[in-house]
């Protein structure tokens, strides 16, 4: 059989793991969980910079509140009095394109396209009736989160080609939506795509990183609604409705 090869962990003489080289016994004493992360994802441990950038990224995607999609499901899930890791793993399960992978998505376009302008990218995008992800919010004409985010990046000195990219291409899309008297600001998405493309993660690990973050939250709903809430969530009625054909008699034979 072929072997599995791995450059993240393996054992030493002993039977001690080692992670990427470093005794983990050792790392549990001296290394934070962030530091942790980076280290495995990448395979050094980070700066003192590049460690704050990234705590903020996850910390800035640890909770959403209930009716974030994923979250939803988590607490249908444990509604029913199934094992906490069940209600968990349906969360994750949850997490696609369309909740929880617009960083991936943008992140993508800013690695695979760094030669093109940002007035290139949205003509494109626009040409194809195509959105570019991690742009627009239906409640911020400005998100905070991304703003708080881009002052860590400031802050650290991660303000690179995909910040900027990232940013020019906010101004061309508010440009393309100035008839409709529409802003379309970056939301958060939008920021933790530049900053893990500027701390130089694989846009593939988009969708990890928010898991990462999230399951946090996700666990605390889920131990929240096997404390407090009654048993089996349902939806109400009220909110169904029904297309199908009236109510009709079987086929004489």
């Amino acid at each position: 059989n072929d072997k599995w090869i791995t450059s993240i962990t393996t054992h030493d003489e002993n039977g001690n793991p080692i992670v990427r080289g470093y005794d983990l016994v050792e790392l549990i004493n001296k290394v934070n969980f962030t530091q942790a992360i980076f280290l495995v994802l990448k395979g050094e441990l980070p700066t003192e910079k590049e460690e704050k950038l990234l705590n903020a990224i996850l910390v800035a995607s640890i909770d959403h509140g209930v009716a974030a999609p994923s979250t939803t499901v988590a607490r249908l899930t444990a509604s029913n009095g199934v094992p906490s890791s069940t209600a968990i793993a349906n969360a994750i399960a949850s997490i696609g394109e369309a909740h929880g992978g617009a960083a991936e998505a943008l992140a993508k376009i800013l690695q695979e396209n760094k030669d093109k302008t940002a007035n290139t990218l949205v003509a494109e995008y626009k040409e194809r009736g195509k959105r570019i992800p991690g742009y627009g919010h239906k409640i911020y004409e400005v998100d905070p989160r991304t703003q708080a985010l881009l002052k860590t990046a400031q802050e650290t000195g991660f303000w690179g080609e995909f910040v900027k990219k990232a940013l020019e291409i906010e101004t061309e899309l508010t440009k393309s939506y100035a008839a409709k008297g529409k802003k379309v600001p970056m939301n958060i998405d939008g920021a933790i795509a530049a900053l893990m493309s500027e701390l130089g993660f694989d846009y593939r690990l988009g969708k990890s990183l928010f898991i990462i973050s999230r399951v946090a939250g996700i666990a605390a709903h889920v131990l929240e609604e096997q404390i407090t809430a009654k048993p089996v969530r349902r939806i109400s009625e009220a909110d169904v409705e029904y297309t199908g054909p009236n109510k009709r008699s079987l086929p004489k034979p």
